[in-house]
C-alpha cells in the first residue's frame, strides 16, 4: 500500500469517528423535538406572557358594566327641568319672581333646599342659567330685597367672580343656583334684571329679558 492510500484510510476511520460520536447526540435531540418542540428550549409548564396575562385580566370583551362589583358612571349632576317635586297646593315655601319693572311673572312653591334656578326652570320661568349650576357664569342672576338677602349664607369666592361680570349688579344681587329656600324665606321675591350677560356666548354683549 503506498504511502498516499494509507493517509486516506487514516482520515477516513478519523471522519466516521466524529461522524458516530455525534449521532446519538442528534438522534436524542431529534427525540425531544419530535416529542415537544418546546421541551428544549423552555420548561412545557411554562406559559407565553401575552397567555398568562389573558388568564388573569379574563375575557377582553367583557362591555364596561359587566362583571362582579363592576359601576356604571353618570356624568349629569345638574338638577334638569322636571327633577324637582312640587309641594302641594299652600304647603311649600312661596317665592315670588318679578321683572325688573316690578311686575310680578309668576309666584310659586318650593321645598326646602330647592334652589331658585331649578325653580325657576320647573315653572318657566325666564332665568337662563346657561353653565348649569357649575358656578361658570351670571345667567342666573337675580335681586333680592335687603331683608331676605341678610338671611342668607354669604356667597362665596366663586359666586362674587361671577356676580362682578353680571349685568345690573346690586348690593344684594345673588345667582339663583347659590339661593336654597329654607321656610324662613317664605313669601321672598326675587327680581329678574333687564338683562343677563354670558361672557362665553355673547360677550360684553347682554342679552335682554
Amino acid at each position: 500500500m503506498s504511502r498516499y492510500a494509507a493517509r486516506i484510510l487514516t482520515e477516513t476511520a478519523a471522519a466516521k469517528s466524529v461522524v458516530n460520536a455525534a449521532l446519538p447526540q442528534r438522534s436524542l435531540f431529534s427525540t425531544v423535538s419530535k416529542s415537544n418542540p418546546t421541551s428544549a428550549i423552555r420548561p412545557s409548564s411554562h406559559k407565553p406572557l401575552r397567555q398568562q396575562a389573558a388568564s388573569v385580566a379574563g375575557p377582553s370583551h367583557l362591555a364596561l358594566g359587566q362583571g362582579t362589583g363592576a359601576r356604571s358612571f353618570s356624568a349629569s349632576t345638574a338638577r334638569q327641568h322636571g327633577d324637582l317635586v312640587r309641594p302641594k297646593p299652600g304647603t311649600g315655601i312661596k317665592v315670588t319672581f318679578r321683572d325688573h319693572k316690578g311686575n310680578d311673572i309668576k309666584t310659586i312653591e318650593g321645598n326646602e333646599g330647592d334652589d331658585l334656578l331649578s325653580l325657576a326652570h320647573e315653572w318657566d320661568v325666564d332665568l337662563e342659567g346657561a353653565c348649569e349650576k357649575s358656578l361658570a357664569c351670571s345667567t342666573c342672576h337675580v335681586v333680592l330685597d335687603p331683608e331676605i338677602y341678610d338671611k342668607l349664607p354669604e356667597p362665596e369666592d366663586e359666586e362674587n367672580d361671577m356676580l362682578d361680570l353680571a349685568f345690573g349688579l346690586e348690593d344684594t344681587s345673588r345667582l339663583g343656583c347659590q339661593v336654597l329656600l329654607t321656610k324662613d324665606l317664605d313669601g321672598m321675591i326675587a327680581k329678574l334684571p333687564s338683562a343677563t350677560r354670558n361672557m362665553y356666548v355673547d360677550g360684553a354683549k347682554a342679552r335682554t329679558h
